[in-house]
This record gives C-alpha cells, structure tokens and sequence, in this order.
C-alpha cells in the first residue's frame, strides 16, 4: 500500500471529527479566554481551522519560511472559521491524493531566514506537524467549549452530551 493511501483515512476521520467542534464554536463568544495567557476561543479556533494549511504546503513545497508574508484571511465568525477549515482541507487532500512514496519520502523543511527550524521527510510533516498538532489544538479547543457549557460532539467515542451513560 502506498504511504499517502495510508494516511489518508486517518486523515479524513480526523477532519470529519474536527468539522464538528469547529461547527459548535459560538459566535457570540469568540473573544472568550480561559486564562490571560491563552488564546482567545476564536484564535484557538481559528488556528485549529488553519493547520490542514500545512498539508498542502508540505505536499507543494520543499520549505517554507515563516518570515513569509502572513495570506491566510482573518476569521471572525464561526461560518469563516468552518469555510476556512474545508477550503484548507480540500486543498490539502488534494495535494497529498496520489503522491508517490518517493515524493512522501522527500525532505521538507520550516524556516525563519536563514535558520532551519526542522526538517523531515514529508510523510512525518503530515502526520505530526498537521495531524498531531491539530489533534492537540483540538483537545483544547474540546475544553475551551466544554468551560463555555458547549455540548461536545463524539472525538474518540461516546461523548457524555451525544451519547450519555
């Protein structure tokens, strides 16, 4: 089986699960923080909806430079944060949909300037740098509406709102 047919199922079942938290963020509360050091529930959003980005720029490029200009629209309503998130996906799925294990295999690298942040074959950018960090943001982001009193959809089983015991 072909690396990029592998990862894609994990890839659609993460993406599937995190629409749904995504499509609870209430509008009416974006500004909300848990703590002055955190993200407001709108930037934690928002980035949660940004990170399937990374696949397609990890699956198109061979580097990216943070010190690039910031193109990613601002988001400051649910429905924006949700269009965002399927235009990212889409865009994501697409660039790894056939890729061969040689392409998954090549090196891609994070850069500010002159300096290498990491580097990692691609297949290794796409299950920790997209899927492990959006699945981290995403538990915070279960918390984040779990304090707003935001019912949770199902994540990895039953949840105590959908489906209690």
């Amino acid at each position: 089986m072909a690396i990029a047919d592998a990862l894609l199922p994990e890839f659609d079942r993460e993406m599937t699960t995190t629409r749904a938290l995504l499509e609870r963020v209430p509008d009416d509360r974006l500004e909300w923080k848990p703590h002055a050091k955190s993200m407001s529930l709108g930037q934690l959003a928002a980035h949660v909806a940004t990170i399937p980005m990374w696949g397609h720029v990890a699956m198109t490029t061979v580097t990216f430079d943070l010190d690039s200009p910031d193109t990613r629209p601002a988001m400051t309503t649910r429905a924006e944060i949700v269009a965002a998130f399927d235009r990212y996906v889409g865009d994501a799925r697409a660039a790894i949909d056939g890729r061969t294990d040689a392409d998954l295999l090549t090196p891609w690298s994070l850069t500010r300037g002159s300096d290498t942040l990491f580097s990692a074959p691609r297949a290794m950018v796409w299950r920790g740098f997209v899927l492990n960090h959006l699945i981290h943001h995403r538990g915070q982001l279960s918390v984040y509406l779990r304090m707003q009193d935001v019912s949770i959809p199902s994540i990895y089983g039953p949840s105590a709102d959908e489906n209690p015991f």
